[in-house]
């Protein structure tokens, strides 16, 4: 059994990836989401899932290492692979662009990265799926931001452990659906995140976990655990869940501030997940903001899916708005940095705030 949490319609299918010209990108692929509790397990997930409607490749841009703040991140995430896999051998599945990997080579970390959408040219990195076709093993597997993206992934975490000789130590990291809820960040759920977890849901499926938390200022869930005690189904019942029902309220509210002084100026600051998302629903509600912000080189001067929002540098961005303009910042944990980098000079609403609820 299963009950409905949450149901919207039109989704990007990829969120991340850009477009040459607008027409294409409001062209592109859509679909819809109903995001559910399964009753036994505890998981959500988005039952309108089809994983056949996503294909990655080099127009997929999801690097956040070009700030300072998710950097101090990842040297977070460092020292806990430090505390329990200093010294064996890794392979991280989903590497992405291969930033975190090269962080860890370059501290002299023994690692094999596998992705698909991999660009670079290093040859411990294989462009390819994981699977255990590929009869790789190591000490421990590195699994950031991949289990939200996988439609089985209770089944996916035993394909990795058969592989991996059915033992060794995983670190798992994924986005945290308790925070999204407290933040009310509806434009943190995309189609291309098929599974929402909270920490008792990671916690739940180790017999044995050595370490647990939460990062990036709670947005983000990890777990270092066993493999060989991978549980398939909970060993206790599992509390039902339910949605606040101010969840998307204050998607109202940023209508109102654009409309209220359209002369004033608008800007979306940051154009990865939630800002597309974010985009996308402002114009669907009937306002456009005059410029959509990412320091990524790579999204700049491209646009957004469904929405043709295009992407502006920082600097094009600060030339163009008048002080005192509205930057609707989409994650607070760079919010300072963005202060700094455009000196003050705006209206700064951090959308996942309680201030903005």
């Amino acid at each position: 059994m299963r009950h409905e949490l949450y149901r919207v319609t039109d989704l990007p299918v990829l969120q991340n990836r850009t477009f040459a010209d607008p027409e294409s990108a409001k062209a592109s692929a859509s679909a819809d989401m109903l995001l559910v509790q399964d009753e036994r397990s505890g998981l959500i997930f988005n039952a309108a899932f089809d994983a056949d409607k996503l294909s990655y490749d080099a127009d997929y841009q999801n690097e956040q290492a070009h700030s300072g703040q998710f950097q101090k991140h990842l040297s977070d995430v460092e020292g806990i692979i430090a505390r329990h896999f200093k010294g064996q051998e890794l392979i991280e599945v989903g590497c992405g662009k291969g930033y975190f990997l090269e962080l860890l080579k370059g501290l002299g970390y023994r690692i094999t990265g596998i992705d698909p959408a991999y660009e670079g040219e290093n040859a411990d990195v294989i462009k390819a799926p994981f699977t255990r076709g590929l009869g790789l093993e190591a000490d421990a597997i590195v699994l950031r931001h991949v289990l939200e993206h996988i439609q089985d992934p209770l089944g996916f975490l035993a394909v990795i452990a058969e592989a991996n000789q059915g033992g060794g130590q995983i670190y798992i990291e994924v986005p945290c659906f308790d925070w999204i809820l407290e933040h009310r960040a509806w434009f943190d759920l995309f189609y291309e995140h098929v599974n929402y977890f909270r920490l008792d849901d990671l916690r739940r499926m180790f017999g044995t976990v050595h370490e647990a938390g939460h990062l990036f200022g709670g947005q983000y869930l990890y777990i270092v655990a066993d493999l060989a005690t991978l549980r398939l189904t909970p060993e206790q019942p599992v509390p039902r869940l339910a949605l606040p029902d101010d969840f998307t309220a204050s998607l109202e509210r940023a209508v109102q501030i654009i409309q209220s002084a359209p002369e004033q100026g608008s800007a979306i600051w940051g154009a990865s997940s939630k800002g597309v998302i974010y985009s996308l629903f402002l114009q669907r509600a009937g306002v456009a903001v005059d410029r959509v912000v990412d320091i990524n080189p790579a999204k700049q001067g491209r646009y957004l899916p469904l929405s043709g929002a295009r992407v502006s540098s920082p600097q094009e961005a600060m030339d163009a708005l008048p002080e005192g303009a509205n930057l609707f910042v989409m994650n607070s944990n760079y919010l300072e940095e963005i202060k700094r980098m455009t000196g003050g000079r705006y209206v700064y609403h951090a959308v996942d705030s309680a201030s903005f609820q």
